[in-house]
């Protein structure tokens, strides 16, 4: 039964078929209405939605109706009467599974420019375990500008003035032609990057020219060779263009982190066959490691070739935290070798924009918080950090996640999905299926149709834009100049009902050169930094069978 109706879906799109219904619906009653002169109201009607659908069809600014012509309708609806019959629905406010509707909301309102007020308070328990908040000054500061920007790269032939807030890496493949178009487009008119993912750079990224992070992963998409090697010369042509601003080699993902993947040979179509520079219509893999590079020493003589062959662009890397001896041997490779990245991205495992096996969604990769804490505080133990930027991604949508995470350590933000969200991804989790409703996460040629570029990249501009604004109000509110400026002392958790405590106080951070001085700086360092070699992944020794270690 299912292969005939994936078969007449080919022929006929199923999601069209309310709208057919209408529209035989009014042929029949019209016919009925001439031939018995009754029913008018029922010709009226089905007429009606017959032009409905012709509209929905039509329009341009939501795509959920283009392409679901009638039916679309019932899903605003509900979200409009939702607040008179809130207690109907299953998911809260606050059910954050992946996101709660209070983020999403906060970006639908944004990127359509709509007021983001609330009535009443907040909707938050402020009594509750978990609950954190920012504290204010008495003296709150007047900034001039909302563009708060970070340089990367400082000393490179090349640096980038980046903004504090960027489009996190999401391929060409994974996502729609029109979505990567708007995204750019977006990008372009904010003054903010657009990270391409390792599916690397398409023609729907270079449409625009918005500010490009090219991110390599291990299948050395767009510098490759036939043999899925490393490619200097096919790098160098994509990394002198000079939209390309940052070169980022994908370590890992936190969406599966220690994983490779597979895009099948039906869905390498002959622009993504052009981007990464393989065979139309073959299996695209992405290994689970580099080839280029096998130990931490050649990760380092790595990111320094690639910034000779780029004109000394900036050069670094994104990982999810895993064994924490690797990252230490990183650390000792930078010591030894005298390299070191111009930034670090680090990746939270609650991220994610496309399909990865149940496990690595659920069990596998460190959370960002202890992944950034961990990071920042080996470089402030090594000082190290004033040499090597440092950005983070995972589950970012407003402006207080970018401050809360600037006070734990990064210099800047990414997000994916808060950004496809403002495309009009409305949470269907049927981005693996090609399906995807609103156009966002698709290939089907109809389906991203929907998705006009003109308007999409208005709202990822605005989404962007007025988070910008709402970080301005809170850098204000806290009596600083830039958003570098708050720390952990400035945020506040409560415990439980009788106790709060300053991040500074709760979390651990290291004071410039501790790991230099004493390697034992804390239980973490203690148990793992002996462990880490600059020639080697592996861990050189015993594990210890310590227990309750924070990796932080």
């Amino acid at each position: 039964m299912r292969r005939w109706i994936n078969a007449l879906n080919e022929q006929f799109p199923l999601r069209y078929l309310t709208w057919l219904v209408c529209a035989l619906g009014f042929v029949a009653t019209a016919l009925s209405w001439y031939v018995l002169r009754y029913g008018s109201w029922l010709v009226l009607s089905f007429g009606a939605l017959t032009v409905l659908g012709l509209r929905d069809v039509l329009q341009t600014k939501r795509a959920i109706l283009r392409n679901y012509p009638v039916i679309g309708h019932m899903r605003f609806a509900l979200e409009y009467i939702r607040p008179e019959i809130r207690q109907y629905f299953i998911e809260s406010d606050n059910e954050a599974a992946p996101f709660s509707r209070q983020q999403r909301s906060i970006v639908y309102q944004r990127a359509k420019g709509d007021p983001d007020k609330r009535p009443f308070g907040t909707q938050l328990d402020v009594g509750a375990g978990g609950y954190e908040w920012i504290n204010h000054s008495l003296v709150p500061t007047e900034v001039p500008s909302h563009d708060f920007r970070i340089t990367i790269g400082e000393g490179r032939a090349q640096p980038y003035s980046a903004s504090v807030f960027n489009i996190s890496a999401m391929s060409f493949g994974s996502l729609s032609a029109n979505a990567i178009k708007a995204l750019n487009l977006g990008a372009k008119k904010g003054g903010f990057a657009h990270d391409t993912g390792e599916g690397s750079i398409s023609e729907h990224h270079r449409l625009h020219g918005g500010d490009l992070i090219w991110e390599i992963g291990s299948g050395y998409f767009g510098c490759r060779d036939a043999e899925g090697n490393f490619n200097a010369e096919a790098f160098a042509k994509n990394a002198l263009d000079p939209q390309v601003k940052l070169i980022e080699i994908k370590l890992s993902q936190g969406a599966k982190p220690g994983h490779g993947g597979v895009l099948p040979g039906a869905k390498v179509t002959p622009e993504i066959a052009a981007a990464r520079g393989v065979p139309v219509g073959e299996d695209c893999n992405s290994p689970a490691a580099h080839s280029a590079f096998r130990t931490p020493t050649e990760l380092m003589h790595f990111i320094q070739r690639l910034r000779d062959l780029s004109g000394d662009k900036p050069v670094g890397f994104k990982l999810c935290i895993g064994h924490p001896w690797e990252w230490f041997a990183i650390c000792k490779a930078m010591q030894t070798t005298g390299i070191t990245p111009d930034f670090i991205v680090v990746d939270g495992a609650e991220g994610g924009t496309g399909a990865a096996p149940l496990e690595f969604t659920d069990h596998v990769g460190t959370p960002l918080q202890e992944g950034l804490l961990l990071v920042h505080n080996t470089l402030v133990g090594l000082n190290l950090r004033d040499r090597i930027a440092i950005g983070c991604a995972g589950k970012v949508t407003s402006a207080f996640d970018i401050v809360r995470l600037m006070a734990l350590g990064a210099d800047w933000c990414n997000a994916a999905r808060a950004f496809m969200f403002a495309l009009g991804c409305v949470q269907a989790q049927t981005c693996h299926s090609g399906h995807c409703p609103t156009g966002v996460a698709t290939q089907d040629p109809v389906r991203q149709r929907a998705l006009v570029v003109g308007d999409k990249s208005e709202r990822v501009y605005r989404f962007h834009d007025l988070t910008m604004h709402a970080l301005k109000e809170l850098v204000q509110a806290a009596g600083v100049q830039h958003p570098s400026e708050i720390t952990a002392s400035h945020i506040v958790r409560r415990i439980n009902a009788q106790e709060v405590r300053l991040l500074a106080n709760l979390l651990p951070f290291l004071a410039p050169g501790a790991l230099l001085r004493d390697a034992a700086a804390h239980p973490v360092y203690a148990a793992y930094w002996h462990l880490a070699s600059a020639d080697s992944f592996a861990p050189q020794g015993h594990l210890p069978a310590l227990q309750h270690l924070r990796p932080h």
